[in-house]
């Protein structure tokens, strides 16, 4: 076989091919290097001898929808002077490996749109040989994420699996890449990510996190300078829930059966955003639900001016509308909304916080979102380290097309 033909499809520019043997839908190639080594690597003397073979198989690029493997005659050479003895270098494979570099780069090209058994049924070779080459290019160019430059991260946690099996991320705001995985969702989940921080003498400016009494702990006590935000979506989801609760306990009480039926099946007009409801029939429906339960009617538009919170021009009058907000509930003597009077106020400055730097935990939980969607369609992880790198690369488009 002409040599520049071995050299443009396989990269072999340093062997020749003594002859072709075909199996099925395989195209073996017996190759060998084409001139031998002279002198010693060690000591540079030219009594560099053999000192016998072996023959090893390598995947190559496929050809023609056929499977290549590479039958190599490997030479082992020692020298008289120094005793050194080795193996010829193999240029286009690393170490043990059973596969081309070129091949290597291949399966990667394919994973980004094939999962792991479309490239393994596709090429003829076994799921771990596939996964071996993933996890080795994930390694190489994601593992560990660097910290350089990093100044705004948010926390949050993620169910790997039913049975309350938590893993917690941390997340740089401005890049949305994943910095640390950590086992749990207490505060021992991050002591390795702080724990890198101070080796690394990085600084962060903002965290943001949800309202978990773990996570707030743990940064104030290793990141006490940076200034802690906590997500409007998790106080107005914490608002949510009491009035869900005047809800139901409401339609419990309720003895008027025509009443009965005008709460019933009400959560998704309550819950949701009152400026998008269009419909008149949806509107007449709420308003008289909200009509006939003056509790319900109070933490509904107590829930309707908390967004408020957010969406004003400076952090004064925020700051004024969330103590009004607090009195109103209050006063109510509902307990529900007392309750919540308390948790605000507890939070008041987390949550005023968000003025000084417009940060949240959107962007943590778009990233839960796509662990989601990728376990679900790799029908879970076998490998708990193939699966941090995966997590690692999910930021980048290129890598997270391919699904397990």
């Amino acid at each position: 076989m002409n040599s520049s033909f071995l050299y443009h499809a396989w990269g072999l520019y340093t062997l020749e091919c003594t002859r072709e043997e075909y199996k099925g839908n395989t195209i073996i190639l017996h190759v060998q290097t084409k001139e031998r080594i002279k002198t010693c690597p060690n000591c540079g003397k030219r009594n560099f001898v053999k000192n016998g073979y072996r023959f090893r198989d390598f995947v190559g690029l496929p050809i023609g929808g056929k499977k290549v493997i590479l039958h190599m005659k490997v030479q082992r050479y020692k020298c008289k002077d120094c005793n050194f003895d080795q193996q010829e270098h193999i240029p286009f494979a690393t170490g043990s490996r059973s596969y081309t570099h070129r091949f290597a780069k291949y399966v990667v090209d394919l994973l980004r749109g094939m999962t792991l058994q479309d490239v393994s049924n596709h090429l003829g070779v076994s799921w771990d040989t596939v996964k071996d080459i993933h996890s080795t290019y994930l390694e190489r160019h994601y593992s560990p994420p660097s910290l350089e430059g990093v100044e705004n991260i948010g926390i949050d946690e993620f169910a790997i699996r039913k049975g309350h099996v938590y893993k917690t991320i941390v997340v740089d705001l401005d890049s949305g890449r994943i910095l640390y995985v950590g086992d749990g969702k207490g505060a021992d989940a991050l002591m390795g990510f702080w724990k890198k921080l101070k080796r690394k003498g990085i600084r962060i400016k903002h965290v943001a996190t949800d309202l978990s009494a773990a996570f707030i702990a743990s940064v104030m006590e290793n990141c006490p300078e940076a200034t802690l935000v906590f997500d409007h979506f998790h106080v107005v989801k914490l608002m949510n829930e009491k009035l869900d609760d005047i809800r139901r306990k409401a339609y419990s009480m309720e003895k008027d059966v025509n009443k009965r039926k005008v709460l019933k099946g009400t959560r998704y007009l309550l819950l949701g955003n009152g400026t998008d409801i269009f419909d008149k029939q949806y509107k007449t429906r709420l308003d008289n639900a909200l009509a006939m339960n003056e509790p319900l009617s109070k933490a509904y538009y107590l829930k309707e001016q908390l967004r408020e919170i957010w969406m004003q021009p400076m952090k004064s009058m925020a700051e004024d509308i969330l103590d009004d907000w607090v009195k109103q509930a209050e006063q109510s003597k509902i307990p529900q909304l007392m309750k919540m009077a308390t948790t605000i106020k507890a939070y008041r400055r987390g949550i005023l916080s968000w003025y000084d730097c417009h940060i949240s935990t959107g962007k943590v939980e778009g990233i839960n979102n796509k662990i989601k969607v990728m376990k679900r369609k790799a029908y879970g992880f076998r490998d708990e380290r193939y699966f941090k790198l995966r997590l690692y690369a999910l930021h980048d488009c290129r890598i997270t097309r391919n699904v397990g």
